[in-house]
This record gives structure tokens, C-alpha cells and sequence, in this order.
């Protein structure tokens, strides 16, 4: 058998079960670290409940995936997860899914491992979205995520250190609603409010235009160019201001 004749037989059953997405839907990838509890707590000593070192491996990691071939929008990131929204009009690889999820899972457990010095792992999906009106639900949904975890993450680390064992400071957070979480750690010496944000509300990195002062080579004259880089926001807003900042990223 010839090899182009070969390989037809063989590629539909690679190809044959692609899903790709339409086009005019809104595609955001959520990348998860795969068993990062052990690898942050056993495998290697990061500081619980947050710790400064591991959140700028996430951010530059987010930054990574924002710079590795496709039109990202947006990008957020809370423990050890990342959002990523793509500009409408990506059409890269034809919009198929396991294409965005091979490459931005390998791409991510790349960096990571580089910047962490061992081997880390994340996984991918893809989440199709109709309407601008849900993909600021999307991530308004993480955003409070992000608040719910840290909060308890707070209590669970506090009551350790307080001598509960895991299934006891498991049992004692499920008990408590919001306000008895925060009485807690009020009565630790802690206010919630004043726990940095970026622990609160995850991190958001975005593309912004910044004037950059260079020397034009054929004048020897200075001159002033505006240049796209990545920023990244510690200071998210929540509720429906978050809405309208994310409104106003991509609108």
C-alpha cells in the first residue's frame, strides 16, 4: 500500500471523533494542576495557605500561555487554576478542541515545571460560551470562587496550627456559614478584609499599550513607540464591578 494511501486510512481514525467549535461562540480554556495538593504540601514546602513564590509561578505561567501562538484576551488565575478567553475571531487549528487542550496543557505543565525545578502537570478543557453575557458569568463565577476558597482556606490552616487534625478542621469549616468563618478568624487575630486581594479574588493579566522610548537607527533621533505587554492586576474587583472590568477588557 502506498504511504499517501496509508495514511488516509489511518488519519480518520485520529480525526474521526474532532469536535471543533463554531464560530461567533466565545472559547475559554480552564487549565487545572493536576494533584498540586501533594505537590505543593508533600513534594514541596509551599507556605499554606498562600504563598507569594507559587502565585508568581502561576502568573507567569498565565503569561506563558498568553504569549505561545494564540489570540488570549484575557487571563486569570486562583490557586492553581487558570481561565483564559480567547479573542471571538481565534481560529487556530481549525477550533478543535483537543488541539487546545493538548497544546495548552503541555504548555503550561512546561513552564511550570521549568520555573518550579520538578516535574507539575496540568490538565485542559474548553468551555463554549454563546454570549458576552456569559463569559463575564464565567468568570464572575470564579472571582467568587476564589473569595469562598480563600476564606476557607484561611479557617482550615488556622485551625491546623491550632492543633485540629485534617477531618477535624474539615468537619468544624463545614459547619460554619459565612459570617462564623469570618468570626473565626476574627478570633485568631485575623480580618478577612484585610487579607490581600489577590489571595480573595485571584489574579487577572491582560494586554496593555505602553509608550516605550527607543532611538530611530537611520536618524540617531529618539522616538517614542507604543507596545502591547502583559499586566498583571492584584487588585480585582468583585460582583458586578468585576462584571464591568471584564466588559471593559474585551468590549
Amino acid at each position: 500500500m502506498k504511504f499517501d494511501d496509508l495514511d488516509a486510512k489511518m488519519r480518520v481514525f485520529e480525526t474521526a471523533n474532532d469536535v471543533c467549535v463554531l464560530p461567533q461562540i466565545y472559547m475559554i480554556a480552564r487549565i487545572d494542576g493536576r494533584s498540586f495538593t501533594r505537590l505543593t504540601k508533600e513534594v514541596h514546602n509551599f507556605k499554606a495557605p498562600f504563598d507569594e513564590t507559587f502565585r508568581d509561578f502561576m502568573v507567569e505561567t498565565v503569561k506563558h500561555l498568553m504569549n505561545c501562538g494564540f489570540r488570549i484576551v484575557y487571563g486569570y488565575t486562583e490557586s492553581d487554576e487558570i481561565s483564559l478567553l480567547f479573542d471571538l475571531n481565534e481560529n487556530a487549528f481549525g477550533r478543535k478542541h483537543r488541539k487546545y487542550n493538548s497544546i495548552l496543557a503541555g504548555e503550561a505543565s512546561a513552564k511550570f515545571s521549568i520555573l518550579l525545578g520538578s516535574v507539575a502537570a496540568f490538565d485542559c478543557r474548553i468551555c463554549e460560551l454563546p454570549n458576552m453575557q456569559l463569559v463575564v458569568d464565567y468568570f464572575r463565577w470564579r472571582n467568587e470562587d476564589a473569595h469562598r476558597n480563600a476564606l476557607n482556606a484561611h479557617c482550615y490552616w488556622r485551625l491546623r496550627e491550632d492543633s485540629f487534625s485534617k477531618s477535624e478542621a474539615t468537619k468544624r469549616i463545614e459547619k460554619l456559614n459565612t459570617a462564623e468563618k469570618n468570626e473565626l478568624l476574627y478570633n485568631y487575630g485575623i480580618n478577612f478584609n484585610d487579607v490581600p486581594n489577590w489571595q480573595k479574588r485571584g489574579i487577572g493579566i491582560y494586554w496593555s499599550a505602553v509608550e516605550k522610548e527607543g532611538i530611530n537607527p537611520t536618524t540617531n533621533e529618539k522616538v517614542t513607540t507604543k507596545r502591547r505587554q502583559l499586566v498583571a492586576d492584584y487588585d480585582l474587583p468583585m460582583k458586578d464591578d468585576y462584571n464591568k472590568y471584564i466588559l471593559g477588557l474585551v468590549e
